[in-house]
């Protein structure tokens, strides 16, 4: 399929939209379609990306819950009910039970399609209009908003993935440069915006190329340094310059031009923080330039926060940076983020 779809400059027009819209490319039958990008997964994609999975090793890529150790306004702190099966009133044999409450974009996510609007019509992927009893509804069949439960509709999600240890690469670059010391190793929380030029060069030094459907994976750091972080790190976050690929509408077009079913990263929105105009001047959080493009516009969903460490020292002892990625997200009607399950098969 992704051979057969238009880059960004030959998408048909939508009417009221920017070209690049993709509104009503992968509608079918008369049905719109819910599911966006994952539709570049076709079973011979898929076939392709088990491939991948040869040397009998996985890597979960899954951040604690509760790893985030101060309060973000608006999320909540995850509550874990522990109780016997006495006190649940279950039965009266040995045996415990657990409850979790918890905020779907407080640790590793996936932002849904419903997640983030287009700022001006104020609608999500495909022109759907996103109401609470629209996102409240009891079954999946009945929910026709974009929404992580249909992943399970298509097996979830499973397909090659790429990669970018953009820390890894900076480090190295800079001992190369015989840089030692305070200030030498990157930092995610000064602000730099991946460019495209980078990310390429990256990938052409851990000697992977992008196919159609990958999954793009980028990692920063931000998640191990937020583990424990020092002082100094939580100085540097009270700035809100957070690191992320280049909030721009050039990256928008490259990344639908490679034909990702997803992009995901460590960093706290995969987009740099705080948005930035064309002109260079700082943006309110509303004015996210890739959120809207990419979930709204592309049907491409975005995932953060990632632990990615572990990741990276495998890749590293192994030269190897594509594998097989697998993701289920939570399987209840209207979900607009989750926790994303995802495994890396190698």
């Amino acid at each position: 399929m992704a051979s057969t779809i238009p880059d960004f400059d030959d998408l048909p027009p939508v009417e009221g939209m920017p070209q690049g819209c993709a509104w009503g490319l992968f509608d079918k039958d008369g049905k719109k379609d819910l599911r966006g990008t994952l539709n570049f997964l076709t079973p011979d994609v898929v076939a392709a990306a088990y491939k991948e999975a040869r040397d009998g090793v996985s890597v979960s890529l899954n951040w604690p819950l509760n790893a985030v150790k101060f309060p973000i306004p608006g999320r909540i702190d995850p509550v874990h009910n522990v109780m016997s099966l006495v006190e649940a009133g279950v039965s009266s044999g040995q045996g415990w039970d657990d409850e979790i409450h918890f905020n779907t974009q407080k640790s590793s996510q996936w932002d849904s399609l419903c997640h983030w609007q287009d700022p001006v019509s104020k609608l999500a992927y495909n022109g759907t209009q996103v109401t609470k009893e629209g996102l409240s509804v009891s079954t999946t069949e009945e929910n026709q908003l974009p929404t992580l439960d249909h992943w399970h509709s298509g097996g979830g999600l499973v397909a090659r993935c790429v990669f970018i240890d953009y820390k890894a690469w900076y480090d190295a670059q800079a001992a190369k440069e015989g840089k030692m010391g305070e200030g030498t190793t990157f930092h995610p929380f000064e602000g730099h915006r991946i460019t495209i030029s980078e990310i390429e060069t990256i990938a052409a030094h851990q000697n992977v190329t992008f196919k159609p459907g990958d999954v793009l994976l980028i990692r920063t750091g931000t998640t191990e340094t937020l583990e424990n972080p020092k002082p100094e790190d939580l100085a540097k976050l009270g700035q809100m310059q957070i690191t992320g690929v280049e909030g721009t509408k050039a990256m928008a077009k490259w990344l639908w031009n490679k034909r990702f079913s997803a992009v995901a990263g460590d960093s706290w929105a995969f987009e740099a923080l705080p948005p930035m105009s064309e002109e260079g001047e700082v943006m309110a959080l509303e004015q996210l330039v890739l959120h809207p493009w990419l979930l709204a516009m592309f049907g491409m969903c975005i995932g953060e926060l990632w632990d990615l460490k572990r990741l990276s020292e495998h890749c590293q002892k192994t030269g190897r940076y594509s594998f097989l990625l697998t993701s289920a997200p939570l399987h209840i009607p209207g979900l607009i983020g989750s926790p994303p399950n995802a495994l890396a098969i190698f």
